[in-house]
């Protein structure tokens, strides 16, 4: 009688060696790192830059800081603003005494585009509209108003 010369599935089954556990680990640890560089490289380039220059003198700064705020959120002034189709913000003031001036620095959020300081001309009552024009896109605005003496400050994002 002669054997058979067939092979059935558990016969083409390699044996699991080191060189496969090598690859395996290889193949995980590699992308691992690819993964924790390439998110490296977008944190670092798309951080803007320091938010305070010294984090110990923003703490011993930091009541002044909410004083301020609240002696800001006191006086009631409030502001809308608006993109004008020509690229250019509008400015409404509500609860702001007359002769007011108006003061902005755009800041690029993500720091690609470099800060543009924008100065405000009036345009009728409580209203007042940028000279410059400001680029499409996001934007942080901090915008500035002094009337009477007294100085209101406010931040927002432009999108």
């Amino acid at each position: 009688m002669r054997a058979s010369t067939r092979r059935g599935p558990e016969d083409m089954v390699r044996p699991f060696t080191g060189r496969h556990a090598a690859i395996i680990l290889v193949a995980f640890f590699g992308t691992v790192a690819a993964v924790n560089f390439t998110m490296a490289r977008f944190a670092t380039s798309t951080f803007g830059g320091i938010v305070v220059e010294n984090s110990y003198v923003a703490s011993q700064e930091y009541n002044r800081w909410l004083a301020d705020a609240d002696a800001q959120r006191a006086l009631g002034w409030q502001a809308v603003t608006a993109w004008r189709p020509d690229n250019r913000l509008a400015v409404t003031l509500e609860s702001v005494p007359e002769g007011a001036e108006v003061s902005a620095i755009a800041r690029h959020p993500l720091g690609r585009q470099p800060g543009q300081v924008l100065s405000f001309a009036p345009n009728g009552e409580h209203r007042f509209l940028s000279r410059e024009a400001l680029p499409q896109g996001r934007w942080t605005l901090r915008l500035t108003v002094q009337s009477a003496g007294k100085e209101w400050r406010r931040e927002e994002e432009l999108r």
